[in-house]
């Protein structure tokens, strides 16, 4: 344990007032959105306002052997950022920088940066930065790198790591690395930006981003078809992105149409089994898209078919998708995930989720980015309740399994965090798994960042 007298000496290093002692205050950084009862308390938690920061703590840590959980906005649903007793907790939410240079159509962006503030200033210059990962109002950029987040729009335009040309990255002895740059081809040697994109603060801390953006897309013209089963929303799907490429497509299971119409009230078949979601940003193209979406629709049995080019009419059209979240956040503890499925098999995955959730009395929705397979669970139980809370773990380790027996995989866009890290172990193959660990052990050979998350240790002490 780090005694009092050396905290002092790395709190006088740091920006005035970065550091937190206070156990009242350091009781609001021990839990992330898993919410994980067991979630430890740090010794220290340094605000960093810069890069400097980073480096006094890292160096710090390293000197001493303690480990360092970065932080961004907390909204890990993974526990890529819940405390671990006796760590630094390295929180990066007053670095919210964001800078647009028109003339390269990048963006500057610091870490703590949230990444709805990312596109908003974007688009004041006629930008776009297409990543949209559920919860971009609140999410930061620096931890959509960390997690390499998506989105619904990646089906069209990629996920975060192919948006991102450089970033300056702290690595666990305090030294700073540039990678990359302004331009698409400054890459010279390894690909070491796409290395520490996804790794999950595990590698290095990541202080600046240079994101690449791209001219802002035309008004999307939007789609939503009613099924009577999930296999026949599917089928659509299917044969969509077979022929096009949407902006976005999304399907939502039964349950998640009775949550959103239960907040909305918009008169939402609740007796279906699916409901579609297209869009398209094809521009003058955007038309025939729509009719060749609806068509494929009525082809496999959609009870109902409405499209629109009214961009007021195409956010309603598209609010149920979203709904879900604002209706559970009123009930209570929101727990989303997310794993992948074959499409085809995406039925039965929501059948089998319909049964756990019968089985362990838990609200359980669910809605799949439809070309990329990704299936997001999203859980619900009252603030408070333990007994729910129990039902509903169990329940997610259900639906996990259920995933694997239906050739899938459980850790996809959020992450991997500490939540999956076993199960990641045990589905990778042993020499991927080695190279892991072996790239972890080079770059962090004390083990002190983020030992807990991603990458399965050797030992059993996780640095701790």
């Amino acid at each position: 344990m780090v005694n009092v007298d050396a905290l002092n000496t790395l709190a006088r290093r740091l920006s005035p007032g970065a550091m937190i002692t206070d156990p009242d205050l350091l009781q609001s950084y021990r839990q992330d959105w898993s919410f994980d009862p067991a979630a430890g308390t740090p010794i220290a938690v340094v605000r960093a306002s810069t890069t400097a920061d980073v480096q006094e703590t890292l160096r710090f840590a390293n000197s001493h052997n303690v480990p360092v959980i970065p932080r961004g906005a907390g909204t890990s649903v993974v526990g890529g950022s819940t405390a671990v007793d006796g760590a630094i907790t390295l929180s990066l939410e007053r670095m919210k920088s964001i800078r647009v240079d028109v003339s390269s159509r990048t963006a500057i962006v610091e870490p703590g940066a949230i990444t709805n503030d990312v596109k908003a200033v974007a688009a004041r210059e006629g930008l776009y930065y297409p990543p949209d990962p559920s919860s971009h109002e609140i999410c930061s950029i620096g931890g959509n790198a960390a997690t390499n987040a998506g989105g619904p729009c990646c089906i069209k335009y990629g996920v975060t790591s192919d948006y991102i040309l450089g970033m300056t990255v702290v690595l666990p002895d305090g030294s700073v690395a540039e990678l990359g740059g302004k331009r698409i081809k400054d890459t010279p040697g390894l690909a070491l930006t796409k290395l520490f994109v996804g790794s999950e603060g595990t590698l290095g801390v990541i202080t600046e981003l240079t994101l690449r953006l791209i001219p802002q897309p035309p008004t999307p013209h939007t789609l939503v078809a009613f099924f009577p089963l999930m296999a026949d929303a599917v089928a659509a799907a299917r044969d969509i992105t077979s022929s096009i490429r949407p902006s976005e497509l999304e399907i939502l299971d039964n349950a998640a149409i009775k949550v959103a119409e239960e907040f909305l009230n918009m008169e939402l078949d609740t007796d279906a089994g699916a409901l579609l979601i297209g869009r398209s940003d094809a521009g003058n193209g955007a038309e025939t898209e729509m009719k060749l979406m609806s068509t494929l629709c009525e082809k496999h049995r959609a009870t109902a078919t409405y499209a629109t080019d009214d961009p007021h009419e195409g956010e309603l059209f598209i609010r149920p998708r979203y709904a879900v979240y604002e209706a559970f956040e009123r009930k209570g503890v929101v727990i989303g995930d997310d794993v992948a499925v074959p499409i085809d098999r995406l039925p039965e995955l929501t059948d089998g989720i319909a049964d756990i959730a019968k089985r362990y009395s838990t609200t359980i929705v669910s809605y799949t980015h439809a070309a990329d397979e990704l299936t997001h669970p999203v859980l619900n139980y009252p603030i408070g309740d333990v007994a729910a809370a129990e039902s509903a773990s169990a329940a997610r380790q259900e639906i996990y399994q259920l995933v694997s027996t239906l050739g899938g995989f459980a850790a996809t866009e959020y992450g991997v965090g500490q939540d999956k890290r076993d199960r990641l172990s045990n589905s990778l193959d042993p020499v991927v798994s080695k190279l892991n660990r072996t790239i972890k052990n080079a770059v962090d050979p004390n083990n002190i960042l983020n030992p807990r998350v991603l990458i399965p240790s050797s030992g059993s002490t996780d640095g701790i």
